[in-house]
């Protein structure tokens, strides 16, 4: 309720500028560059162009591939990026059928264009990351669906935690079977050697 009121008064605020501004406009003045520079200002400072929304946003990407059910190729902007799914760790392709499952998965729950929130880069020069479809986490669906296990080592979310022992109570994906399958992180250490 208080938070409410906070952004109505706020949105009272902005519009008792826009009025003033307004008329600021519509007097001849002789400096209009001035008075632009000072409009753009208020608005920045006051925060109301984070309310619009823009066309293609700097975080919005357009999906390119999708490798495994863990990572995916991106083309953000003018820029193609590799993203490792932050949190999570899928089987690899070679473990059958739960990385094919895990990529195939993925693919259905990912429309063309998606919302990449960047945490961190790897070892490799990938980006690691959330990605969204509109409000979905769709690294946090891959758990929930059961497609993929929770990466401890680099994960400090619990949600990803609790999303892996719902799926793990309810035996969903890799969990209705046991095996490395439910560990990828130890099934590509031991095939490396």
């Amino acid at each position: 309720m208080i938070k409410d009121l906070a952004n109505f008064n706020k949105i009272i605020a902005h519009l008792k500028q826009i009025r003033f501004l307004r008329k600021m406009l519509m007097k001849r003045t002789k400096y209009p560059i001035l008075v632009i520079i000072i409009i753009t200002v208020l608005l920045i400072s006051n925060g109301l162009f984070q309310n619009f929304s823009f066309a293609i946003s700097p975080n919005e990407c357009k999906v390119l591939k999708i490798y495994d059910g863990d990572t995916m190729t991106l083309q953000c902007q003018s820029a193609k990026v590799k993203v490792r799914l932050y949190c999570i760790d899928t089987p690899e392709m070679r473990q059958k059928p739960w990385g094919t499952q895990a990529r195939d998965y993925l693919r259905s729950i990912t429309p063309q264009s998606v919302r990449l929130v960047k945490i961190d880069k790897d070892r490799y020069g990938r980006i690691v990351g959330e990605v969204y479809s509109g409000d979905i986490n769709l690294n946090l669906a891959q758990v929930e669906a059961g497609k993929a296990a929770v990466y401890n080592t680099y994960c400090k979310k619990q949600e990803y935690k609790e999303a892996e022992n719902k799926a793990k109570e309810a035996k969903k994906g890799i969990w209705s079977q046991s095996g490395l399958h439910q560990k990828p992180w130890i099934w590509r250490r031991r095939s490396r050697n």
